[in-house]
């Protein structure tokens, strides 16, 4: 009856949304007078999860599984629940997960809520609170299915360290053969996902073409953000359509957004409204991304970003 969460890894590394799941899975466990176990697939030291939260982790290693397929990983999780009678799944809002869900769900016959940004309010009858509206509103949701799917929203819960450790053992779920088959994915490698980014810097068209990007880059290293777009500039060829975020591109979740250059067009809001804070920095003092900013600088970007840039380098040699 423990509380199942499947913990995403990369490389054999977790992701920083397995941590976040973990630590709402234990929340969840606590109401409920459970335990917690975590199903990992192909990661390599799975001890770390015990620091938030999970009792038992379920290790699953094949190398078949290297690369992500969602119905292959969504009926994995679902042979991981149904041996251990859970009735509570937890997954996170990544787009893997975002894919799986759905599946998972219609193969539990559980109802499944997404964008959850709390505990449960209430753990009978099972309600939670979620983002509507692109992030505008909040909702709660009453679960009353037997088994529930709870989908965390990035940089929502945050990360809650426990004292304890996982014992772990290995399962050998079946893994059926499917129609889809990859070859290979490529990667940036050495930089900050958009996904796992606290911090995202993202540049507009008033950059005015990507040979001025160096300052986008430079900024987001002595930030430790992760770089992006707007769609105008990934359309442009400027940069590449990963880095687009936006209602349709990505959305940002992060806890600090920066965004130059960028006029703020109701698309590009509903991607990055669940950002905490959001800063912009923009010439026009008419921008609509003003509106919806917590901090605005009226400015030159060429003028005011490498001041930024000096003025951050300043503090972190005088804290370092």
């Amino acid at each position: 009856m423990s509380v199942l969460v499947y913990t995403e890894s990369e490389q054999g590394k977790f992701k920083k949304v397995a941590f976040e799941v973990a630590s709402y899975a234990k929340a969840v466990a606590d109401q409920m007078g459970t335990t917690v176990t975590a199903i990992t697939i192909n990661a390599s030291d799975v001890s770390e999860l015990g620091s938030y939260g999970v009792d038992k982790v379920l290790k699953v290693n094949d190398s078949k599984l290297d690369m992500f397929n969602a119905k292959t990983y969504a009926n994995i999780i679902k042979q991981a629940a149904e041996k251990e009678g859970t009735k509570v799944v937890v997954v996170s809002s990544s787009a893997d997960s975002k894919y799986l869900a759905p599946l998972l769900a219609v193969g539990l016959d559980a109802g499944y809520a997404s964008n959850v940004v709390e505990a449960p309010t209430s753990a009978s009858p099972f309600t939670v609170k979620r983002t509507a509206f692109t992030n505008k509103a909040f909702i709660f949701s009453t679960i009353d299915t037997d088994v529930k799917i709870v989908g965390v929203s990035k940089n929502a819960f945050g990360l809650k360290e426990h004292s304890g450790s996982a014992t772990a053992e290995d399962f050998a779920p079946s893994i059926p053969e499917n129609g889809v088959h990859v070859e290979s994915v490529d990667k940036a490698t050495n930089t900050v996902t958009i996904a796992d980014a606290e911090i995202v810097v993202s540049g507009g068209r008033g950059l005015k073409g990507p040979e001025n990007w160096g300052m986008i880059e430079e900024l987001a290293e002595v930030l430790g953000a992760a770089t992006a777009c707007s769609k105008p500039v990934s359309d442009l060829g400027w940069r590449p359509h990963g880095e687009h975020v936006g209602q349709t591109g990505k959305p940002v979740a992060s806890n600090l957004y920066i965004a130059i250059g960028i006029s703020g067009a109701i698309q590009h809001l509903a991607g990055i409204n669940a950002s905490k804070v959001k800063v912009v920095i923009n010439s026009d003092p008419e921008a609509p991304f003003f509106k919806a900013a917590d901090y605005g600088v009226v400015g030159d970007a060429f003028e005011v970003v490498p001041k930024l840039i000096e003025k951050l380098k300043e503090f972190k040699a005088q804290n370092a």
